[in-house]
C-alpha cells in the first residue's frame, strides 16, 4: 500500500510560536447529515446542547468560553477509556471532534486547565437503526483498522522490550547507559501515543510531566526518571530505593498497556484512527515543538519525528478510502508529510540520533513550526474523508 516516507527509524518564545501554531483553531469539516452537538467549555461548566443522540455520525463543535486552554473528551461509561477526544482549545477558540459512535453509554467531559478528572456527565447513545457503511467501504475501513491494531501491538512490543533494557540500566544507576537508551524507547510510545492516552488510567501514570500534576498527586513514569538522570540543579537526587520503585511501577503499567492492546477484544475503529493522526500533530504543537515535553533532557526532536510517524501510518492504512473520497487530500497529505521529514531529517534521525531540542535556533523552530501548521490543516480533515 502506498503512503507518505516515514523517517529511517525546538526553544522559540511562546508569542512567536502563537503566530506560526494555530493548530487549535480547525476549519469545520462535517458534512451535510452528521449529528452536530454544541459544546460550551468555561472555567467552571462543561454545557452539552445535548445528553442523547442516535447512533452513527456525530461532530461536536467544542467551544473554549473560559480563560484557560481546555480539553474535551467522550469516555466509555466507566469515565476512563478514551472513545475520542480534542485537546489545547484555546480561549475563545472552538474545535471540532468527529466520531462514529454505536449504541450505549458514555460519559462527556471538559477539562479547564488541562488538569484533574474534569467536569463529568452521561451521555447516551440511542441505536438509529443506521449502518455507518456497507459494502466495500466498509470492508476497506475494517481491513485499516486490522492493520492498524497490528501496528500498535508491533510498537507495544518494542516498547516492553526497550523499557525493560533502559529500566535495569536505571536501576542499576548506570545513567550513562539510561540517558543512552531513554529517547529512542519512547519512540515506540510517542508513535501510538493517542491509542496510550486512551487507557485513562495508564496515562498519568507513565507519561505525566511534573507541570501537568494536581496538587498532591503522585508522580511516577517516564518524566520522573528523565528529571533524576538530568537533574536541573545540584541537590536534586532519587534514591535508589525510590528508583526501584518507579521502575517497579513502570514497568509494570507497560506489561499493563501491552496485556490490554493484545486482548481479544481490543479494536480501534477507524474514526478513532484518523483522530488520533490528527492528535499526534496536536502533540507535536503543544509540547514537542515547545520543548516542554522533555524539559531535562531536551531529547523532544526523537518524539517529535516519533509523533509524525505515527500520524503517517494511520494516515497510510486509511489512504485508499480517502484516495476514493478526497484524491486532492492525498495529494496534500503527501506532499505535507514529506515537507515536514524533509526538514526533520537536517537534524538526525532516530536510528542515528537527533540534535538536542536546545541546540535548535529559533528560526529553525519557527521553520519547523510553519511545516507543523501545514500539515495539522489537512490532517484535520482525514477522518470526515474517510468515515463520513
Amino acid at each position: 500500500m502506498s503512503r507518505p516516507a516515514l523517517s529511517t527509524s525546538a526553544r522559540a518564545a511562546a508569542v512567536t510560536l502563537a503566530a506560526v501554531l494555530p493548530l487549535a483553531a480547525c476549519v469545520p469539516n462535517a458534512p451535510a447529515g452528521s449529528e452536530s452537538i454544541a459544546v460550551d467549555s468555561s472555567d467552571t461548566a462543561c454545557e452539552v446542547a445535548t445528553t442523547s443522540v442516535p447512533s452513527g455520525n456525530v461532530v461536536f463543535d467544542v467551544t473554549n468560553s473560559g480563560g484557560d486552554v481546555t480539553e474535551f473528551y467522550l469516555l466509555a461509561e466507566d469515565g476512563l477509556r478514551i472513545i475520542a477526544e480534542v485537546e489545547n482549545v484555546g480561549p475563545g477558540l472552538t474545535r471540532q471532534l468527529v466520531a462514529q459512535l454505536a449504541p450505549g453509554e458514555y460519559v462527556t467531559a471538559c477539562k479547564p486547565g488541562m488538569v484533574g478528572d474534569g467536569i463529568q456527565a452521561a451521555f447516551t447513545v440511542t441505536d438509529s437503526g443506521v449502518e455507518l457503511a456497507t459494502g466495500d467501504r466498509a470492508e476497506q475501513l475494517d481491513a485499516a483498522a486490522e492493520a492498524y491494531v497490528l501496528y500498535v501491538r508491533s510498537q507495544v512490543e518494542s516498547l516492553v522490550e526497550k523499557t525493560d533494557a533502559f529500566l535495569a540500566a536505571y536501576t542499576a544507576s548506570n545513567d550513562d547507559e539510561a540517558r543512552a537508551l531513554y529517547a529512542d524507547a519512547r519512540v515506540h510510545w510517542e508513535r501510538i501515543e493517542p491509542v496510550a492516552e486512551s487507557f485513562g488510567d495508564l496515562d498519568p501514570s507513565m507519561d505525566a510531566r511534573e507541570a501537568d500534576l494536581a496538587e498532591g498527586e503522585e508522580w511516577t513514569g517516564w518524566h520522573r526518571m528523565e528529571k533524576n538522570l538530568w537533574p536541573p540543579a545540584e541537590g536534586y537526587a532519587v534514591t535508589s530505593e525510590e528508583r526501584a520503585a518507579l521502575a517497579e511501577r513502570l514497568a509494570a503499567d507497560t506489561a499493563e498497556l501491552a496485556s490490554r492492546v493484545n486482548a481479544e477484544d481490543f479494536s480501534i475503529d477507524a474514526f478513532q484512527i484518523g483522530n488520533g493522526a490528527k492528535e499526534l500533530l496536536d502533540e507535536v504543537a503543544s509540547g514537542k515543538i515547545t520543548g516542554e515535553e522533555e524539559a531535562w533532557s531536551h531529547t523532544d526532536l526523537w518524539d517529535f519525528q516519533a509523533n509524525v510517524d505515527g500520524a503517517a501510518v494511520a494516515f497510510g492504512v486509511l489512504r485508499d478510502v480517502v484516495n476514493e473520497t478526497d484524491p486532492e487530500l492525498v495529494t496534500e497529505l503527501d506532499e505535507r508529510f514529506a515537507d515536514l521529514n524533509g526538514l526533520l531529517e537536517q537534524y538526525g534521525s532516530v536510528d542515528d540520533g537527533f540534535v538536542l531540542y536546545t541546540d535548535l535556533t529559533d528560526e529553525q523552530i519557527v521553520e519547523l513550526s510553519r511545516a507543523v501548521d501545514a500539515l495539522g490543516e489537512p490532517l484535520s480533515r482525514l477522518t470526515a474523508a474517510a468515515v463520513l
